[in-house]
């Protein structure tokens, strides 16, 4: 499957960018009269047929398309970017092959990275999202306060997943399927008392995803897919 981020559902024909059709004539060596799969990103799903192998602009003929129904009830997860840009890319990564719809990345008071290259993330996030044979990319928001993000949610399922010795119910007993949800991961050294009482004041229920300390990106992907998880069943 390839991605055509500029295609439309009433398009007749669709030629791919020249690194698109080098990757599919000549690394995957599809030729003329071949059929292949392409998607938008957006949920829609393309059946093509090459008309011309040309390596630098392969042109298809849109044969099928269909839209693929999005998730009803989206798992959204605002987590702290960690300072070694790699950790914080395999989280994007397999977020995205678990099937997470929205990733923010929160600025907390200990937060050590608030800035980064959006075109690089969404780059995993598209590898991701073809490898996975997924037809909708995830969304990668722009990066949020701690204090503005607690105050609009925007979600009817609210938790926050923090180190501090309290009593905290297991996500697995938390969470209810068929609600869009919203989860915080802190950063290295955890969310601040101050903000973890303001998140608990706006209507966010302190969770546990486990007996151990997990990192940053390591504790996204577990709660990632927990939710995940919890939706499905």
């Amino acid at each position: 499957m390839f991605y055509a981020k500029d295609i439309s559902p009433q398009a007749g024909t669709y030629t791919m960018d020249e690194p698109t059709s080098k990757y599919c004539i000549q690394v995957l060596r599809h030729t003329a009269g071949e059929e292949v799969l392409l998607t938008d990103g957006r949920g829609g799903r393309y059946t093509a047929v090459i008309t011309d192998d040309n390596r630098k602009k392969c042109v298809l003929k849109i044969t099928l398309y269909t839209l693929i129904p999005p998730v009803t009830n989206p798992v959204r997860i605002a987590i702290s970017f960690t300072k070694n840009t790699s950790r914080i890319e395999w989280f994007l990564e397999k977020a995205t092959e678990i099937g997470v719809q929205t990733v923010i990345p929160l600025i907390s008071q200990r937060t050590e990275k608030e800035k980064f290259r959006a075109d690089r993330f969404e780059n995993i996030l598209v590898a991701a999202m073809l490898q996975s044979q997924q037809y909708y990319l995830p969304e990668l928001a722009a990066p949020a306060t701690f204090d503005k993000l607690i105050q609009q949610p925007g979600a009817s399922q609210l938790f926050i997943a923090h180190c501090l010795p309290e009593e905290k119910a297991h996500l697995w007993q938390a969470m209810q399927a068929g609600k869009d949800t919203l989860m915080l991961i802190g950063p290295e050294g955890d969310f601040t008392p101050e903000e973890i009482t303001g998140a608990l004041q706006q209507g966010f229920r302190p969770v546990s995803l486990g007996n151990t300390r997990l990192r940053t990106e390591t504790a996204g992907v577990v709660a990632c897919t927990m939710m995940n998880a919890i939706n499905v069943i």
